[in-house]
């Protein structure tokens, strides 16, 4: 009993330590959100201020009133749910049968084609615009939902199915030889048994993807022209004025716009933790 009690006596100062770094580096990460929710409370357009308080003195809800209420910012969250929604749903579908036919398969071009999707990851956005933008204009897709959606799920796609590749190769193939025994088809097998112990990668895929197309900013601003069809991030941006910038209005807006991100980091958290550890059996 004296020497475990020595050994945690030992290890207190090291564990203090570690609590204080971590609490350190927390507040770090959370000083820019208090910030911007201090300055979205401040009356009137103030972005400095020489008090500390994260709820200042008069604060108030006028500018997530005019945010909300005044602006078309109903309009620019609809617009945005439906391109990540719909982007999130073709890149799953896309991902997981084509990482699952990578895992389980072999084809003539399997490893080409693997590597071709991490070529595409190496070049930057900005040097896509050109061909993006002539592609699009072609097709007359200029101002419209799939000119958002198609270029969001062929950025996010690669990165996918990497991904869930991973993940379906740690998947025993006995289990799915055993059931393919018992009588069950393909589809049964992908859907009843693969996909559900797939669940914290197919989470992880879905986070990327939405977050992805729901900040992305560069690819909205090049095919959207139209006020009607902006997206937060580009409707945030307008809210820029070149001489006088109204920066509670815009930082309540920025808030509000990071509110369906956080919804769906939080509920697909499980999931993410739970890919860490999960393999395909257990025991």
């Amino acid at each position: 009993m004296k020497s475990e009690r020595f050994e945690r006596r030992d290890k207190l100062p090291k564990i203090i330590f570690i609590y204080t770094i971590l609490t350190i580096m927390a507040f770090m990460s959370l000083y820019p959100l208090l910030n911007i929710l201090s300055i979205s409370l401040r009356p009137g357009s103030r972005l400095f201020t020489t008090s500390l308080k994260i709820i200042p003195d008069g604060a108030t809800l006028e500018n997530f009133r005019i945010a909300l209420f005044e602006r078309a910012f109903g309009t620019w969250l609809m617009n945005s749910l439906i391109v990540a929604i719909c982007a999130t749903a073709i890149t799953l579908l896309v991902s997981v049968t084509a990482a699952y036919a990578y895992s389980r398969y072999n084809f003539k071009g399997k490893s080409a084609s693997l590597t071709t999707f991490l070529l595409t990851q190496i070049f930057p956005a900005p040097m896509l615009l050109l061909p993006i933008f002539i592609l699009l204009s072609n097709l007359k897709w200029l101002n419209t939902y799939q000119g958002l959606v198609i270029p969001y799920v062929a950025v996010s796609v690669p990165f996918c199915v990497w991904t869930l590749k991973g993940f379906f190769d740690t998947v025993p193939f006995s289990i799915e030889e055993s059931a393919f025994m018992d009588g069950a088809s393909l589809y049964q097998i992908f859907s009843k048994i693969v996909l559900p112990l797939s669940l914290p990668a197919i989470g992880v895929a879905s986070l990327f993807a939405f977050t992805s197309a729901w900040n992305e900013y560069i690819i909205a601003r090049l095919v959207l022209q139209k006020d009607s069809m902006l997206t937060l991030p580009v409707a945030l941006t307008n809210m820029q004025g070149a001489f006088n910038t109204d920066w509670g209005i815009f930082a309540a807006a920025s808030l509000v716009t990071a509110i369906p991100v956080m919804a769906v980091f939080i509920s697909l958290s499980k999931f993410m933790v739970g890919g860490l550890t999960m393999g395909g059996v257990k025991g």
